[in-house]
């Protein structure tokens, strides 16, 4: 069984933000893999199926970015996913907009979700596919800038990144995913 978890913030004003490019990814995975996202428990939005013979489930913390470790850990436990078998998608500021880099492990980097999943999970250790954001530029705070849209010369970079982050989810089904790194990074 494989579980997929973008990372996000719920509600509307929060939809096509930078913070939520984990959300992005994970309904362009809904949408590929044909996976509603139907199901509500742990203080998330979930949606089960199979992929190429291999359960799949995807997966939104509905508990804000700062919390997500709290639904991620019960539904780890309640379907008994081992943590090389998750793979969290998740914005970062270090990365130019639009690049993706795929890790098996490290610090949280100052990412509020990361560090949450850390301190839920007890392990540094787990797959994540980091897409761009790029830093804000002009005197902007972070929190702002996370929390503001794409503009419109980043969006198709962006769209481009969701779809290769999808891609390396899909070879992760298939493949371990330090193969699947070895092929994307």
């Amino acid at each position: 069984m494989k579980l997929f978890i973008g990372l996000g913030n719920p509600g509307k004003q929060y939809e096509n933000t930078r913070h939520n490019v984990g959300f992005i990814a994970i309904d362009e995975l809904s949408r590929r893999f044909s996976i509603p996202l139907d199901r509500t428990k742990f203080n998330g939005i979930y949606g089960m199926g199979h992929v190429s013979g291999e359960k799949v489930i995807l997966l939104k913390p509905l508990t804000y970015m700062n919390l997500s470790g709290e639904c991620i850990r019960p539904l780890m436990d309640y379907y008994e996913i081992d943590d090389q078998d998750l793979a969290v998608i998740y914005d970062d500021l270090d990365l130019p907009a639009g690049k993706v880099r795929l890790r098996t492990k490290g610090s949280a980097g100052g990412h509020n979700g990361i560090k949450s999943m850390i301190q839920h999970l007890n392990t540094q250790e787990f797959n994540r596919v980091r897409i761009g954001i790029d830093r804000p530029s002009g005197g902007m705070s972070v929190s702002n800038y996370v929390l503001g849209s794409f503009g419109k010369e980043e969006w198709p970079s962006i769209q481009d990144a969701v779809a290769l982050s999808a891609d390396a989810c899909e070879s992760f089904i298939k493949e371990p995913f330090l193969q699947v790194m070895n092929k994307y990074n």
